[in-house]
């Protein structure tokens, strides 16, 4: 089997993390995970790509938040990898 494929991120797009993230745990929890304004502060899922895109730091932690929920079987959407 090829390594990425079992990188659970292989193949997420951005918008695809955060919505999914944002099904699972809804915009209050995902602002106490990942203590970030654009979570918090009147949270959408375009202000918060836009955000995430020039920040790396809180992109990762979105990124290592979503890798959590689908080892433990927690993201919407069956994405287990």
């Amino acid at each position: 089997m090829d390594q990425s494929s079992r990188d659970p991120l292989h193949g997420k797009t951005l918008e695809h993390i955060v919505t999914t993230l944002v099904e699972r745990f809804g915009w209050p929890e995902l602002g106490r995970r990942v203590e970030i304004r654009c979570f918090t502060h009147d949270p959408s899922v375009k202000s918060s790509l836009v955000f995430l895109r020039k920040t790396p730091w809180a992109r990762a932690k979105v990124e290592q938040l979503y890798v959590r929920a689908v080892r433990e079987g927690g993201a919407a959407g069956g994405d287990s990898p």
